[in-house]
């Protein structure tokens, strides 16, 4: 069969065998139905889970800090969760009598770019940006001087939280719950935890000794991952004195809102999370394990324009769609990845990534490289720091982060292989093979796992919306 993979900045075609498994949103899955977003958020507000009635939540003299996801993810558009919930909130906290001027909007990339203006009313509305730009409408800043440093928590990892918000008398969390690599679900406190701190807590959970273990792929509740986000969350509650109120959605394919879910985090991530399993967890009809995943990465995707050019974030999609099929392939398979590879690391927005990358050239390993001076040493380099506080760019330890996910594949499987590199040392130095064509790179694969491997594809697993997870219904 011919399957059109994405492939830089347009689609490769190729050539499968005929018994190959391709899933495709539509076909292979749909989503559980999608509900009115404003009556979820209306209804999740007038019985929040462990908290008072939203309305009474507000009053005259109460500063109120309202915390939303970035442009990563979320989708766009009047009923999209983070620009409804912020409007239904804003509401009932004016008819409470909050004053306006005490409401603060606090973007939460983490060490993500910080959001623009343009991007704010691209995904959050005019209405809404313009009551609240330029002085209470502000992005989270990990390196900021007042950052609080709240000190360990019980698993040992450091907690630090945005001042703003934990000063606030009333904290908010919006969050978006969908099946994520990264420690199960997005939500809940990994919202809190990777949106509103600093880098070195999140260099705790964002290192091989949680990426590379076994749980971590799959959307598991139960990963050390995920036990690290809620120990975390949970210190950042108790230094700040004040549970966070949250409010989330669980989200399908194209950020249509399937649920809604508000009050205290825990209990919201147990009302959400079953919902988000059903939607993400996808069961093929496969007697056994493929031998072989077929992905397709564009140039740009979800965390910017380069992404599937940038080889340190080329290496950690590979990593997420590993982490997202790994129940699917079998250990020791092979993985067969599209893509332009053309070294273009987009150095206005990852101003860190290609001395990055160089350094990563001295170790035998990505795990050798990480515990090495050359990270504290990047991380911390002055200028890459004022890009990320000051020029839209994402943090020098954020490709860091990329290269514990882009390392998980040398884990679980015989070889990675990159078709169609424009520049195939850039797919060497992150330790992939590159190959010309998808026929010869079937070639190859074939040696490694047998005449006839059980192919699993997924095309359109980065532009196709949001993702899901593969498991084989044995």
């Amino acid at each position: 069969m011919e399957v059109l993979l994405d492939y830089g900045d347009t689609r490769l075609a190729v050539e499968l065998p005929s018994d190959s498994v391709v899933v495709r949103y539509g076909q292979t899955y749909i989503d559980p139905p999608e509900v009115n977003a404003e009556d979820a958020t209306r209804k999740a507000l007038q019985n929040p889970l462990n908290f008072a009635p939203f309305r009474e939540l507000g009053g005259t003299h109460k500063k109120v800090v309202i915390a939303f996801p970035d442009r990563v993810k979320g989708g766009v558009g009047p009923h999209c969760h983070r620009r409804m919930a912020i409007r239904l909130m804003l509401e009932e906290l004016l008819k409470a009598g909050t004053k306006l001027e005490n409401i603060y909007l606090l973007c939460s990339p983490g060490l993500h770019r910080k959001n623009t203006l343009e991007e704010f009313y691209w995904y959050l509305g005019k209405d809404i940006v313009d009551q609240f730009w330029p002085d209470r409408l502000l992005n989270h800043d990990a390196e900021a001087p007042d950052l609080l440093d709240l000190g360990l928590d019980g698993m040992g990892n450091p907690v630090q939280c945005n001042r703003l918000i934990a000063e606030a008398d009333l904290p908010i969390v919006i969050g978006h719950c969908a099946g994520n690599p990264y420690g199960g679900f997005s939500g809940g406190y990994k919202m809190v935890v990777t949106g509103l701190s600093g880098w070195r807590s999140i260099a705790s959970h964002h290192c091989p000794a949680t990426m590379h273990r076994r749980d971590w792929l799959g959307a598991s509740p139960d990963s050390h991952m995920r036990a690290q986000f809620r120990s975390i969350g949970q210190a950042m509650e108790k230094g700040i004195g004040k549970k966070f109120f949250a409010v989330d959605a669980v989200l399908g394919q194209h950020s249509q809102v399937l649920d809604v879910q508000a009050g205290e985090i825990a209990a919201v991530e147990e009302a959400t999370w079953p919902l988000a399993r059903r939607r993400t967890n996808v069961y093929l009809d496969m007697k056994e394990p493929a031998d072989v995943l077929v992905i397709g990465l564009p140039r740009s995707f979800h965390y910017g324009p380069g992404m599937g050019s940038n080889p340190i974030l080329m290496s950690l999609a590979i990593g997420g769609q590993l982490a997202r099929c790994g129940n699917a392939l079998r250990e020791g398979g092979v993985i067969i990845a599209a893509s332009i590879c053309d070294g273009w690391f987009n150095h206005d927005w990852f101003p860190s990534y290609e001395e990055t990358y160089h350094a990563l050239q001295k170790y035998c390993s990505a795990t050798d490289f990480l515990a090495s001076p050359d990270v504290e040493r990047i991380t911390t380099d002055p200028e890459f720091i004022f890009k990320y506080s000051n020029r839209y760019a994402y943090h020098p330890f954020h490709g860091m982060s990329m290269i514990s996910g882009g390392a998980v594949p040398h884990l679980w499987s015989s070889a990675v292989l990159i078709v169609g590199p424009k520049a195939p040392g850039y797919a060497r130095g992150m330790g992939f093979v590159p190959v010309g064509s998808f026929s010869e790179a079937l070639a190859r694969a074939r040696k490694l796992v047998g005449e006839k491997p059980r192919i699993l594809c997924t095309p359109e697993c980065f532009s196709g919306g949001v993702p899901v997870h593969i498991n084989i219904k044995s």
